[in-house]
């Protein structure tokens, strides 16, 4: 009875030392993992949230995240870092934490292959997206001027 309690112990331990998501604690989120981005091939159809998807804009992808959070990346190789928005539900791929769109990745540094980030929370969103998405609210996060 002992060597199973001890056994459980081990595979809690190792379980909660596993990476991938870490635990919410007071609505904050803070994970590491591999982030991918997507771009121009994607652009204009619409995300989960509602809203035309837009590689210029500083927008992102997560799993479980409510549409609309704001998120800071940082990409531990080059260490730099920036604020993205919510919009859309992904990645596909189950080794990832997080897809950027083409300008967050670039500006990050990792647009030519996957890499290593951290993300957290700073202002949490609603999952329910406003009728129509949220194309006016990202033209303030563009990294690029809007050419209308």
């Amino acid at each position: 009875m002992r060597w199973r309690s001890s056994v459980v112990a081990a595979t809690l331990v190792v379980a909660a030392c596993s990476g991938g998501e870490r635990p919410r604690v007071d609505g904050r989120y803070a994970a590491t993992g591999i982030a991918s981005w997507y771009g121009a091939a994607f652009a204009g159809r619409r995300t989960a949230s509602g809203e035309r998807f837009d590689p210029r804009a500083m927008t992102a992808a997560h799993r479980t995240l409510p549409f609309g959070t704001l998120v800071e990346v940082t990409a531990l190789a080059t260490g730099r870092a920036l604020v993205v928005r919510i919009n859309d539900r992904g990645p596909g791929r189950g080794d990832r934490l997080i897809d950027l769109s083409q300008a967050a990745a670039r500006r990050l540094g990792i647009d030519r292959e996957p890499s290593r980030v951290s993300v957290r929370t700073l202002q949490r969103g609603r999952d329910a997206a406003p009728a129509g998405g949220y194309d006016r609210p990202t033209r303030h996060l563009r990294q690029h001027p809007d050419p209308q």
